[in-house]
């Protein structure tokens, strides 16, 4: 695809905030988006070590950075050894607190990007370039920075947003497949929570075909309606206070296996788990025709089959779930597609529905 042309550009979105550092984020997507990429005064680009070097040196044409950090590549990247080694390095070249800091990668590079800008110089502002379908219609998103502890992922972070997001869809072409179904996930996630549309955009039909690749001439819609529903929510809730803890459909359970298999198991692919296993409590709870939808997520995904695990041994890891309080976990469900709700699971519930999920994965 041809390169958006900037001059005629403007963003695709906003999303409105009350917090620093600033009044709305702006979102471009499409191919091409990277081109539009801008900021005043000096950057410091961090970004995934991994990368190949075409999409940082695009990068470096667009901003002109005065400093340039690559960041390890994945969840290894998300710890305080490596946001301690950023830190030093932007303080030792003198990045001011006029400054910006830009992320590039995905979501785990824009997760410790973020939370670098948040936490340097008590915050400098913050731009990201999401480079995997994941990052752009989830982490890039919203605001949420954070890295992990060996207890839990994301136990340690800061909401800031960034002041625009480019996600330019031309860096999908050469994703492997594997991630990029395992990004698929959030985009499934959406349509189960607001968006029905994107599960068949997603899923192999007529429409789709055999299903969403990063060479579908859809692909820049489909990624501007997820991240639509993303920031619909987060502009109602940008501090998840009530219905910003919907977005983590799937997540409770998939934070845990991340942290069980240490890390091993893709976060997406973790998702999908996740995803399936919260179908199943819901139609526990009285919902219909939910866990066909996710199950056939999960025959698509095809994810990485898990070890050998109990709910048991996961329990401790989901106590310390980011939506537990001192009564223990709480659980996003579903009433049906497009009507999600938290709410506590009765042990002997959550046991039963483990082994049926077992079973079907």
């Amino acid at each position: 695809m041809a390169p958006t042309d900037p001059s005629t550009c403007h963003p695709d979105l906003t999303v409105p905030w009350s917090a620093p550092p600033g009044p709305e984020s702006r979102i471009w997507v499409g191919p091409g988006a990277l081109a539009q990429a801008q900021a005043a005064g000096p950057v410091a680009l961090l970004h995934d070590r991994r990368l190949p070097d075409e999409w940082v040196e695009r990068a470096r044409q667009a901003l002109q950075p005065s400093l340039v950090l690559p960041v390890r590549s994945g969840e290894a990247g998300k710890s305080m050894q490596e946001v301690t080694r950023l830190l030093s390095a932007l303080a030792e070249a003198g990045l001011p607190r006029s400054g910006a800091i830009m992320g590039l990668g995905g979501g785990a590079t824009t997760d410790v990007a973020g939370f670098v800008a948040a936490t340097y110089l008590r915050g400098v502002r913050y731009f990201a370039a999401p480079t995997t379908l994941l990052s752009m219609v989830d982490a890039a998103v919203g605001g949420k920075t954070g890295v992990n502890l060996p207890e839990g992922k994301n136990l340690v972070g800061a909401f800031w947003p960034a002041e625009a997001v480019w996600c330019d869809t031309d860096t999908l072409d050469t994703l492997p497949v594997r991630d990029f179904r395992s990004g698929a996930a959030e985009v499934f996630k959406h349509g189960l929570l607001a968006a029905p549309e994107l599960l068949d955009e997603v899923l192999p039909s007529q429409r789709s075909g055999a299903g969403l690749t990063q060479f579908s001439q859809r692909l820049p819609e489909v990624v501007r309606r997820a991240v639509q529903v993303k920031a619909d929510i987060v502009a109602r809730d940008p501090t998840e206070q009530s219905e910003r803890a919907f977005l983590n459909l799937g997540h409770t359970l998939a934070h845990a296996l991340e942290t069980f298999t240490h890390q091993r198991l893709p976060h997406g692919e973790a998702v999908g788990y996740g995803m399936h296993f919260a179908a199943l409590l819901s139609e526990a709870h009285g919902a219909k025709n939910l866990s066909g939808h996710t199950h056939a997520f999960l025959n698509w995904q095809n994810p990485e089959p898990l070890p050998r695990l109990s709910l048991e041994a996961l329990w401790p890891i989901i106590n310390r779930d980011k939506k537990a309080d001192t009564q223990g976990p709480r659980w996003v469900l579903l009433h049906e597609l497009g009507q999600p709700y938290l709410t506590r699971v009765d042990r002997a519930l959550l046991d039963d529905v483990f082994r049926q999920w077992q079973r079907d994965i």
